[in-house]
């Protein structure tokens, strides 16, 4: 299963994009983007995940995930806590109406 494989390859975590960039927010006819991601996986195996603030693409914010075995809360909280304090990509949310889009 999913510990066998992290302990064979001597792995804390397993860390990928949380999902896709995020989607234009359509003010009219609301919003229709499709989220993919790591968030699913750790839902659907009740393993724990943590995502934690990666940039931005466009102006829209990226996450980062961090998916860790069985009751590694405590792991995985640190590792994120030390991404976010290398990284400093954290930034105070703001309503934009609209991206141009050139």
């Amino acid at each position: 299963g999913i510990d066998a494989i992290m302990n064979k390859n001597k792995l804390d975590a397993v860390i990928a994009p949380s999902g896709g960039a995020a989607w234009m927010i359509d003010l009219i006819n609301g919003d229709c983007g499709v989220f993919e991601g790591l968030t699913g996986f750790g839902a659907v195996s009740g393993y724990p995940i943590i995502t934690v603030p990666a940039g931005f693409v466009k102006g829209l914010p990226v996450g980062i995930s961090f998916f860790g075995r069985a009751f590694s809360e405590p792991t995985l909280i640190k590792i994120a806590y030390g991404f976010e304090q290398a990284t400093k990509l954290r930034q105070a949310p703001k309503f934009l109406a609209t991206y141009p889009q050139n």
